[in-house]
């Protein structure tokens, strides 16, 4: 299944996308894609239930990020070698942990705002993996049971902020809308082969970043194990799993985002966001 929330910010109901590409409203059945209602066994019934009976939505609706505001936003830096080498940085032996503000989550389409003191806007087109159920310590062999579902994230970044005021990264990723989110969840059972799927960016119809799933150093499975050693993840919370090379950061002369710039990304099967910079 395609989960997604649509309707004006803060009003979000949930859906889901049809086998005819239209939103259903399932708020009928689901109050909300949070708790027991993301968990994999939930989602499987529902799933095997009559959901063209539900409500056709109206073609063309905002479609907001497809979880509400998550618990955390467990992001993984230098998860491509090509983007770590262009950011100068060694490949890391462990996956490399930061967090996210869970505020910074926006729908697909909505504008990316500039902060009023930022000079060094980025992008980075990365794979979204939602929690679906209560995981610690789980293995490697076990960590896909735990997932939700997969989307299409923009790990949108300060770099001033991120190197130059304190060397703190979540700060430089944190301030609103720097976190788009979606345009849909696509459960694990649709997605199959993670590995072979495109991961693109386009910044005003250029391509300017173009890898696959399959380049990533830690998988999801290692990324879930790992993280579920540290801390517990419940359903709803959002791993961000990297980035491939492409970004504006350490170009000779770097062209972060400014107001007007329009961003294309996405993942082959998961879907596509399209956002454009503003003040």
């Amino acid at each position: 299944m395609k989960l997604v929330r649509f309707g004006n910010a803060g009003q979000e109901r949930p859906g889901v996308v049809d086998q005819q590409g239209r939103v259903r409203d399932v708020s009928g059945r689901i109050s909300e894609w949070v708790g027991e209602a993301i968990d994999p066994a939930s989602l499987a019934a529902l799933s095997a239930t009559d959901i063209a009976s539900c409500p056709i939505v109206l073609a063309g609706v905002r479609l907001g990020p497809p979880v509400p505001t998550p618990g955390k936003v467990v992001c993984v830096g230098l998860n491509y070698a090509d983007h770590a080498e262009e950011t100068g940085f060694e490949l890391p032996s462990e996956p490399l942990v930061f967090f996210k503000s869970p505020t910074a989550i926006c729908g697909p389409t909505d504008p990316i705002i500039i902060p009023k003191t930022a000079e060094a806007v980025d992008w980075e087109v990365e794979l979204a993996c939602v929690i679906g159920r209560r995981t610690t310590g789980v293995s490697e062999r076990e960590a896909m049971a735990a997932v939700a579902g997969f989307g299409v994230a923009n790990d949108v970044t300060e770099r001033n902020w991120q190197f130059e005021r304190g060397g703190q990264w979540s700060k430089a990723k944190s301030a609103d809308t720097f976190a788009p989110l979606g345009p849909w969840l696509v459960t694990p059972d649709e997605v199959g082969d993670l590995g072979s799927r495109r991961i693109w960016l386009q910044k005003n119809d250029v391509v300017r970043q173009d890898s696959l799933l399959s380049r990533m150093i830690f998988s999801v499975p290692r990324i879930i194990a790992y993280l579920s050693e540290f801390m517990r993840l419940v359903p709803g919370d959002v791993i961000l799993t990297g980035t491939p090379r492409g970004v504006a950061y350490n170009k000779f002369d770097p062209d972060y985002l400014r107001p007007g710039d329009l961003l294309r990304c996405g993942i082959d099967g998961l879907g596509e966001q399209r956002t454009q910079v503003v003040h």
